[in-house]
């Protein structure tokens, strides 16, 4: 992710989770944490479990999420230039006049030094691989493996009473992983329609040409279920499992003939090593070398994992 892809990630966490944005810029964003955000982000387990035992209102953080270092000091030294070249003089120290002025700030303040600090907001770098965008990643997927949303109406409806029909379909974007010594991925998006039992791949595709809202949209009634959602499940799982069936996997076999080798390699090393060691030695021995079989079958065993990273209700306009 380069900056600008960063930026966009960062505005659409921050929209998501109801954050107030005190400032921004094309680098940077000042932002009052919502209680959401705070909760997944600022690691405060002690202070949130204090607010739910006694009710209190919460304060939450604020932060400076800094996307593009170079353009947000370039900005910030301006900034500083114009401030300076602006302020006005400084009065001699030694004039009656400057004299009275502190002494007057004295009586009423007390002492002040230089200019009064404002409450100091916590910096973060916000680039592919830092700390705290691991962070929102993760906040953003388990806030978001679930949804349940409507697409909203293309056009709006002559009569009051008219209603357009809609179709609930289980969407589930999933990952294959085909790993050994080796490893490669692949992403599905599957979405099953609760009403027919129609099953369509590229189904985030889909969505991504809709305007979806998690609220019930005016004038529209949802289909009657004819599939249950264990059902709508297993129809994903065997198609996943047909198209796993037709891949080329002579990468595992290859891996297998990776593995034969290693184990044959340490075998022709500890076999002669435990038949020639004292009595007293031979289980340590043995125990490190049934060790190091388990690592080498870890590492180069070829395995086949599917896992979802989402899912969700979409509820589509038509009957399908």
């Amino acid at each position: 992710m380069n900056e600008r892809q960063v930026h966009r990630y960062v505005q659409r966490f921050l929209d998501a989770m109801d954050c107030t944005v005190l400032e921004k810029s094309p680098a940077h964003f000042k932002v009052k944490l919502s209680p959401a955000a705070d909760r997944a982000l600022t690691n405060r387990p002690y202070y949130w479990s204090f607010v739910d035992r006694t009710g209190a209102d919460p304060e939450t953080m604020s932060m400076l999420l800094v996307t593009d270092r170079t353009k947000f000091e370039a900005a910030e030294a301006a900034a500083l230039a114009q401030q300076q070249a602006e302020q006005p003089p400084k009065p001699n120290p030694e004039s009656p006049l400057a004299s009275a002025t502190d002494a007057a700030l004295a009586r009423s303040f007390g002492f002040v030094h230089g200019e009064v600090n404002t409450i100091r907001m916590p910096r973060e770098e916000m680039h592919f691989g830092s700390r705290r965008l691991d962070q929102l990643f993760d906040a953003s997927q388990a806030a978001g493996s679930y949804v349940y949303l409507f697409q909203e109406p293309e056009r709006k409806h002559l009569l009051p009473y008219d209603s357009t029909p809609y179709t609930a379909w289980l969407g589930v974007n999933l990952k294959v992983e085909f790993a050994c010594d080796r490893k490669r991925e692949e992403l599905y998006s599957f979405g099953v329609s609760l009403a027919s039992g129609q099953c369509v791949e590229r189904f985030h595709d889909r969505l991504l040409e809709l305007k979806m809202t998690p609220k019930l949209p005016p004038n529209i009634h949802i289909t009657k279920n004819g599939l249950s959602l264990g059902k709508a499940l297993s129809t994903i799982e065997q198609t996943i499992e047909r198209k796993l069936k037709n891949q080329d996997y002579s990468w595992a076999a290859q891996a297998r003939e990776r593995l034969d080798d290693e184990l044959d390699r340490i075998r022709n090393y500890y076999e002669p090593l435990i038949a020639s060691a004292l009595e007293e030695n031979k289980p340590a021995i043995t125990e490190q070398y049934d060790k190091r079989q388990a690592e080498i079958r870890w590492q180069y065993e070829p395995r086949v994992t599917a896992s979802a990273i989402n899912c969700g209700i979409f509820h589509l306009a038509g009957i399908d």
